[in-house]
């Protein structure tokens, strides 16, 4: 029998640990972790310019569509992580992939597409030091055309010259950039072989083509067998990203501020504070990991630290149900023993619910990719402190309140006193 108890309980029956007697040493812990966690971001924005790593989300760039073909010409799909691994050998970072599925009408009749969003950081198809290497070739190689003028504005180069410059004798300077020029139209070879009127200049505008071309050819150039189609590419803008970034933190305290209001109605109000700060603790703790390891930070974190809330929170309910369960039960008893019975009877049940998520979320971290990874990492981190934050913080500051504004056994407000035994889960 004693064989059939070790396999069946994680914890042996009747434990009793003394958790009310650590909840100062543990509320300090995690105010000083808490600290660290806000002084991280101070740094970030110090050494690296930004608070933590915000994805084209938070800070815009472009956004191309991809659909591959094969060399007879017939749509092929192509793998992520090929595609991934592409650009990271071109050093292409903070590139994001996901797989896009759409019909098409063909000669064949309707078929499925299988293509790839690419999600870049890069406003341009110029990187700044592309920009400022091929100006510098571009007057060295023109001295003799006397260039007043060179200036980017996007992926254009606009130059004033005394003497004019030809398509065909600029295509060469930039290609040693890597950047590939596009090709005048009648009406523009027209406008720049003429002098202004006015100042005897010569205006002529350089356009390179854009981002989606440029990934393009190098996909091409990785993946063998494969022609790369961009057939939708458009740019998301810092201003946009900015207010993504505002509206992800508003969700966050409205998310608090609701789980309060719940837990008020719930329970009692001596309950929602805890919960509340429990709430907090969870998110600055995924905060400050996100900043420390300078993870990049996208709404799927966003998503996934919201989740953690819910996670906690339900953690928290919990807990804090058991509590005013045993309060009718145990009326001659102090509340803290109140707090510590409650607590060692969810112990079980609490480690193995959460080591049942933690491990899902730690398959999808090592195995997945993108914005499954981190979605995955917010929740293994969130998991973790959300465990934590459910037996260490709210309930001190429940006990808190308790002791300084209440006296005697607390009152269930929603569920009349049960004398129903409730039997420790294991």
């Amino acid at each position: 029998m004693s064989e059939h108890h070790k396999f069946r309980y994680l914890l042996p029956p009747g434990n009793n640990f003394a958790f009310v007697a650590k909840f100062k040493s543990w509320l300090v812990a995690s105010v000083l972790l808490m600290s660290i966690s806000i002084g991280v971001l101070f740094v970030n924005k110090a050494t690296r310019g930004e608070y933590m790593n915000w994805s084209i989300d938070f800070k815009g760039g472009t956004e191309v569509i991809f659909v591959f073909k094969d060399d007879a010409g017939a749509f092929t799909k192509v793998e992520p992580g090929k595609v991934r691994d592409a650009f990271q050998k071109k050093g292409e970072h903070g590139v994001e992939i996901s797989s896009i599925t759409y019909t098409e009408d063909t000669a064949k009749g309707e078929e499925t597409v299988h293509g790839l969003m690419v999600r870049s950081p890069r406003f341009s198809a110029l990187k700044p030091e592309q920009q400022l290497a091929a100006t510098s070739d571009f007057v060295e190689a023109f001295k003799d055309r006397d260039v007043g003028k060179a200036t980017w504005s996007g992926d254009r180069l606009y130059v004033r010259s005394k003497q004019p410059i030809k398509h065909d004798e600029a295509a060469p300077i930039f290609a040693k950039q890597g950047l590939e020029l596009k090709a005048w139209g009648p009406k523009e070879q027209e406008a720049f072989s003429h002098a202004d009127e006015g100042t005897g200049e010569y205006n002529a505008q350089f356009a390179m083509w854009g981002l989606d071309r440029q990934y393009a050819q190098i996909l091409e150039a990785e993946i063998p067998g494969v022609k790369a189609f961009a057939v939708n590419s458009y740019g998301v803008g810092a201003k946009a990203g900015a207010k993504l970034r505002d509206d992800a933190i508003k969700s966050i305290i409205y998310a608090i501020f609701l789980i309060m209001l719940y837990l008020a109605f719930r329970f009692d109000i001596r309950y929602a504070p805890g919960a509340a700060f429990a709430t907090i603790h969870d998110a600055i703790m995924v905060i400050g990991v996100f900043a420390i390891t300078w993870t990049e930070v996208s709404l799927t974190s966003v998503a996934g630290l919201l989740t953690v809330v819910g996670f906690s929170v339900n953690d928290t309910v919990i807990v804090f149900d058991r509590i005013r369960e045993n309060q009718a039960k145990h009326k001659d008893k102090k509340l803290e023993r109140i707090i510590d019975i409650s607590i060692n009877e969810m112990l079980v049940r609490t480690i193995l619910t959460s080591s049942t998520v933690f491990a899902t979320t730690l398959i999808m971290n090592i195995f997945g990719t993108g914005l499954v990874k981190n979605f995955a990492f917010a929740m293994n981190i969130g998991v973790i402190v959300g465990t934590y934050s459910s037996i260490f913080l709210a309930t001190p500051f429940f006990l808190y309140i308790s002791r300084k504004w209440y006296s005697g056994a607390a009152k269930g407000r929603r569920i009349p006193p049960s004398t129903t035994t409730v039997s420790s889960e294991t």
